[in-house]
């Protein structure tokens, strides 16, 4: 593809994807932007590329923006707000928004890229670190269908597995919202059937082997078992990502009236991690209120 490509968020995952775009594909990244200037000047001295110091400029430079951004604000901020944001003279381009958000923001910059003339897919991203830089993440995508097939190839040479969803804008989004979720609710239970083993004095090794021949597996007991148990929380996706996961599905179900008590509880053990200084360990830490000893109430 000889399209520019910019990034706007260059974080562990975001970084990553643009490594794996220039270095292993040979992809043009021509625009890096971070609110952390240093991040992105290395990268791009990394990449041979060019960092900006305004959202317009990394528009001006690409064809495609990648963005990779923490929350609804971020994102809000760099598509909404100031006189220089990423639809700043974004007639022709296309945006590809990689971060797990509400649909509803999605919706609303879809709205609003769309009376700019651009277009807008959500790449919603089911995979950690290791996976962006290896171009095998899990991508989950929405929005418009012309943009989906214009970005296919771009888009399948950082996936191992792509999954467009119909229904326009946002949907994608749910879709990850429920993923994430579901993956939350597992990790604190795992962590609970695993602190409640040790209090009862059961070698947990076997208890993991037990739960891997029966129905209590899962893939989170292969991806975080040994480090809850070792307290290696070196961070991969971090409680407090979680803690916002959790939320946006705890918000879709509240929009619906509909109760989702296990997803709650879930939500409130992150909170509590967040609150007490551990919202950057990875979700694995979760097991630091569960294994007898570990944690003071």
């Amino acid at each position: 593809m000889s399209a520019k490509i910019g990034f706007v968020g260059v974080g562990r995952m975001g970084a990553n994807m643009a490594r794996h775009l220039k270095l292993d594909c040979n992809y043009n990244v021509s625009a890096i932007y971070d609110i952390n200037r240093g991040i992105a000047a290395s990268l791009a001295e990394e990449l041979g590329s060019q960092s900006f110091d305004s959202l317009a400029e990394v528009t001006a430079h690409s064809d495609i923006v990648l963005t990779v951004v923490t929350d609804d604000a971020a994102m809000r901020s760099i598509f909404l707000e100031g006189e220089s944001n990423l639809l700043t003279a974004a007639a022709g381009k296309t945006f590809i928004n990689c971060a797990t958000l509400s649909p509803a923001i999605h919706r609303e910059v879809a709205n609003a890229a769309q009376a700019a003339g651009a277009k807008t897919l959500e790449a919603c991203m089911a995979s950690s670190i290791s996976h962006a830089r290896e171009g095998q993440l899990y991508l989950m995508v929405s929005g418009d269908t012309d943009a989906y097939q214009n970005c296919q190839k771009l888009l399948e040479d950082l996936s191992v597995k792509l999954r467009f969803i119909e229904g326009g804008a946002g949907r994608a989004a749910e879709v990850k919202a429920l993923v994430n979720m579901v993956m939350n609710i597992n990790t604190a239970g795992l962590a609970e059937g695993l602190g409640l083993a040790s209090a009862l004095g059961h070698d947990l090794e076997m208890i993991c082997e037990v739960f891997s021949q029966t129905g209590a597996n899962s893939r989170v007991l292969e991806t975080d078992s040994e480090d809850m148990i070792a307290r290696d929380h070196d961070c991969w996706f971090s409680a407090s990502h979680a803690a916002k996961d959790s939320g946006i599905a705890q918000g879709l179900a509240s929009e619906l009236n509909l109760k989702l008590p296990v997803n709650d509880a879930t939500k409130a053990q992150y909170d509590l991690m967040t609150r007490e200084g551990l919202g950057e360990l990875d979700k694995s830490g979760i097991a630091e209120l569960t294994f007898p000893g570990r944690h003071k109430a």
